[in-house]
């Protein structure tokens, strides 16, 4: 066993680390460009949303609070004949980009954490270089990666965009890993 402690340093790095693969996937690479679609008559469709300053937030609609709702008369006309949406607002004017990166690099510090505390339980100090990178990138590939088919299975998101953040999700793994086996306590 080795003291979760002695791993702060690979759990920085590591955090670092997949903020600069990120950085590479977002920002150089064009696989993503295509994860969302522009909608048809954007001007018109947002002029006309404008007038009700919804707050931001995620809403569904038509909307049933619960499950017997969905069987109302009025809800069902309402899902079939459309349209159905489920959205997220935003806060309008341009994003800054500092509380985003911040809370991903807080997001990566997490997932190091686990990474390292599970392999701190099962990995001694010298484990073979193979048995560092196949814990630490199984575990960070979890955590960055999963739960985003749950997107896809209910909330529409193309399979497409899940698999290609699945792949990025193994790409963070394999930066986490590396850093891992890099520093892992001889």
């Amino acid at each position: 066993m080795v003291s979760l402690m002695s791993l702060w340093l690979p759990i920085l790095l590591s955090a670092v680390a997949v903020f600069f693969v990120s950085f590479i996937v977002h920002m150089l690479l064009p696989y993503h460009r295509t994860d969302y679609a522009k909608i048809p008559a954007e001007d018109e469709v947002m002029a006309a949303l404008a007038r009700f300053d919804v707050p931001p937030g995620e809403y569904m609609f038509p909307h049933a609070s619960d499950p017997s709702a969905m069987k109302d008369p009025a809800y069902v006309e309402k899902r079939s004949k459309g349209p159905a949406w489920i959205v997220a607002v935003m806060p309008t004017g341009m994003p800054g980009m500092g509380k985003f990166l911040g809370q991903w690099f807080i997001y990566s510090l997490i997932v190091s954490l686990f990474a390292a505390y599970l392999a701190s339980r099962a990995l001694a100090p010298g484990a073979a270089a193979g048995e560092v990178f196949r814990f630490t990138a199984t575990v960070a590939f979890l955590g960055y990666g999963l739960a985003l088919i749950h997107d896809s299975i209910w909330f529409y998101r193309r399979w497409s965009t899940t698999f290609k953040s699945l792949f990025d999700a193994l790409l963070y793994g394999a930066a986490t890993a590396a850093v891992f086996v890099w520093m892992w306590p001889q």
